[in-house]
């Protein structure tokens, strides 16, 4: 079967296009790169002959309030319409747990605004939300990052491995759309101080975290409830303990 992975040189990208040339399908890695260009339109008519599913993992170069809606606002709009004239039967895309929760930041805006027009694009649709991976602790960190302290909240967030999305990605490229959205969450649910603390300790990092309940991720406070999936959520195999222990190894 012809999948097009629409960022497949990404991080996700790059792990589902492996996984399912491993089970003898024939994936295509579709970026700029490679000539095909969601934004524009360019290269998606051509790269979607014969394709039965489109899977969009990607994301935004810039997470500017108005650069990111556009960006998942065109490249939605212009991949659903190419998708109906191709006759593409199953459209995948990657969102994030918590969008419909955290409207006072503007990448969760376009982050439901994408999935609003996959909802209404006609056709037959399954949205991933995950929750925040594991590989981004240290970006997360950087940006709560003042001097040597790092502020953050003390809500709870559950991540999880990217390896883990890729495999549920599979899963669900593989299966019949649901016209729905899933939610992947990790493993261990983790107050988001003591998460990044670990992170910082286990890296012999000497930033400080100080816990700060007014402190805002994706421009946003949260609450103990904002980025946790809910209860019929799939749950990746990769405890953070573990994963953090082989990356430093």
């Amino acid at each position: 079967m012809k999948i097009v992975v629409i960022g497949g040189n990404g991080l996700i990208g790059k792990k589902l296009v492996n996984n399912l040339r491993e089970r003898g399908h024939e994936a295509v890695a579709a970026s700029p790169s490679s000539g095909v260009n969601a934004v524009t339109g360019e290269g998606l008519a051509e790269v979607l002959v014969g394709a039965k599913v489109v899977v969009d993992v990607t994301n935004s170069p810039s997470f500017e309030d108005a650069a990111v809606l556009e960006f998942f606002e065109k490249s939605s709009r212009n991949l659903l319409a190419a998708e109906a004239i191709a006759g593409v039967g199953h459209h995948v895309a990657l969102s994030v747990v918590g969008a419909d929760r955290i409207p006072d930041s503007g990448y969760m805006r376009a982050k439901a605004a994408q999935e609003n027009l996959i909802k209404s694009g006609g056709v037959p649709y399954t949205i991933l939300r995950a929750t925040q991976f594991f590989e981004f602790m240290g970006a997360i960190a950087q940006s709560a990052t003042d001097e040597q302290t790092v502020r953050l909240p003390s809500a709870f967030i559950q991540p999880v491995m990217s390896d883990d999305v890729a495999a549920a990605l599979v899963d669900i490229t593989l299966g019949e759309p649901v016209n729905g959205i899933i939610e992947l969450a990790g493993p261990d649910r983790l107050h988001f101080d003591e998460l990044i603390r670990r992170f910082l300790s286990a890296n012999h990092d000497p930033r400080q975290v100080v816990t700060d309940t007014q402190a805002r991720y994706f421009g946003t406070e949260l609450d103990d409830r904002t980025l946790i999936p809910g209860d019929k959520s799939l749950i990746g195999s990769t405890r953070f303990e573990d994963w953090l222990n082989r990356s430093i190894a």
